[in-house]
């Protein structure tokens, strides 16, 4: 049909050595195009996948040098590599050169400690949850910004459940996206799968729940289940045929046009590009370069630590143009939360008053929802209110939207479950909550 490669994506890592061996085998029987083969390690055996896969003539395998390999990364290269040195298969690749590559990646991978996964060892368990190696620690992540870390591993059969429970789909972003948000959904709320198909329960599900079951991230072969898609779906009816077909035309010139006017300045048409894919994401970086400059230039440490007392940092902030910065010392907490900080700019004593973000602003504690008052109406997910789209005394219908709340990239919407006078709005955009906090409350 006109490819040039044909690559065998096992995002969870799933493929088996004598699976890939056998897979690998047929292709070639069939085509005459290269294979690439791009696989996780979360189960600790994908290199023994590539090597069988390189006996049959796989053409090209992902791998990735040791101190950033194993787990939920590529197979380690420097030992797939030595695994096939003196083989017909040998790779040529030089032993000393990857080695001095990896103690370079061994030291840098010492600044990003912080975003690993819990992960201690490979586990087999991914045959049974099927995620993704890259959503492991995104999906962490996410269970510890809503104060689920300690239920990890609910959290993994969980999203096992939830796989099936959406018909065994094909789980790479953006649909392993919406699995995880449902299984996290689920676990906050202690729901079962008789829960969420029971129609007598009021529930908002997560927005990339109904994106998938509306068919906005395209159609599994057979379709969903009717039965959770009509229960999440609210009698919306899906889409059919491809998402991208019922799009309207991107509109370039006044998607430029809003950027300028956002930053002041002509955008490239990679600015364009990336605020029409990425319109909110976008809107918050150019929102922090407009605070802060370009942080780029920082050295990595730097930037994710900060300096140490008494530390010197160079940096280059355009070409020919240093500055030499050194801390001197960090006084204590106002009662604002600010902190004077002392340092050098180039020789020159400076001070600068600057946010503590680790001291803890008082949080306001909000009433809690009653479950047994159907006047009440409680957040599904501890987040921020992104917006709030009735007021009070406003009438509406059952179906209308309330307001939406954001954790972590995952985005839920609450409806109206029937016609009712709003009496009270607990929260405005911005406010945080916590699960089961009373967010509005009907007459």
């Amino acid at each position: 049909m006109g490819a040039h490669i044909l690559a065998i994506k096992d995002m969870a890592g799933l493929c088996k050595p004598y699976a890939a061996e056998l897979l690998v085998k047929t292709l070639k029987q069939e085509i005459g195009i290269p294979i690439h083969f791009h696989t996780h390690d979360t189960s600790g055996v994908q290199a023994a996948s590539i090597i069988k896969g390189a006996e049959q003539k796989l053409d090209i395998a992902d791998a990735a040098f040791a101190p950033l390999s194993g787990l939920t990364s590529q197979p380690n290269l420097n030992s797939v590599v030595e695994a096939l040195r003196f083989n017909k298969r040998d790779t040529k690749l030089d032993a000393e050169q990857l080695q001095r590559t990896a103690e370079y990646w061994e030291v840098v991978r010492e600044y990003y400690a912080p975003f690993e996964s819990t992960m201690k060892s490979s586990t087999a368990d991914v045959y049974y949850n099927e995620m993704p190696g890259g959503q492991y620690t995104n999906l962490y992540e996410q269970a510890e910004a809503v104060g689920l870390g300690h239920r990890w591993h609910e959290i993994t059969r969980m999203y096992a459940e939830v796989n099936q429970m959406l018909g065994d789909i094909v789980k790479v972003t953006p649909s392993s996206k919406a699995v995880g948000d449902m299984a996290l959904y689920m676990i906050a709320n202690n729901l079962t799968e008789a829960d969420v198909l029971d129609e007598r329960r009021d529930l908002s599900f997560p927005e990339s729940v109904i994106d998938l079951l509306s068919g906005r991230m395209g159609q599994p072969p057979g379709g969903f289940p009717k039965a959770i898609q009509k229960r999440i779906l609210r009698g919306e009816k899906p889409l059919k045929g491809r998402p991208g077909a019922n799009l309207p035309p991107a509109d370039f010139a006044a998607a430029a046009a809003e950027l300028e006017k956002k930053t002041g300045r002509k955008p490239t048409q990679r600015d364009v590009v990336t605020y029409l894919i990425f319109p909110r994401v976008y809107s918050d970086f150019i929102a922090q370069q407009e605070q802060y400059g370009d942080l780029s230039v920082l050295p990595t440490p730097v930037f994710f630590y900060g300096p140490q007392l008494g530390e010197e940092v160079t940096v280059e902030i355009e070409q020919g143009k240093t500055l030499i910065v050194k801390l001197l010392t960090v006084g204590d907490p106002l009662a604002d939360g600010y902190r004077n900080v002392f340092f050098e700019l180039n020789g020159q004593q400076r001070e600068a008053s600057v946010r503590d973000k680790s001291q803890k602003a008082a949080v306001d504690h909000r009433p809690k929802a009653d479950a047994a008052n159907s006047n009440h109406v409680g957040a599904p997910m501890p987040g921020m209110v992104v917006n709030v789209a009735v007021k009070v005394g406003e009438q509406i219908a059952k179906g209308t939207k309330l307001l939406s709340l954001e954790a972590m990239k995952m985005e839920t919407t609450l409806y109206a479950e029937r016609d009712a006078k709003v009496a009270e709005v607990t929260v405005q955009a911005g406010s945080h909550v916590e699960t089961g906090d009373l967010v509005v409350r009907f007459e």
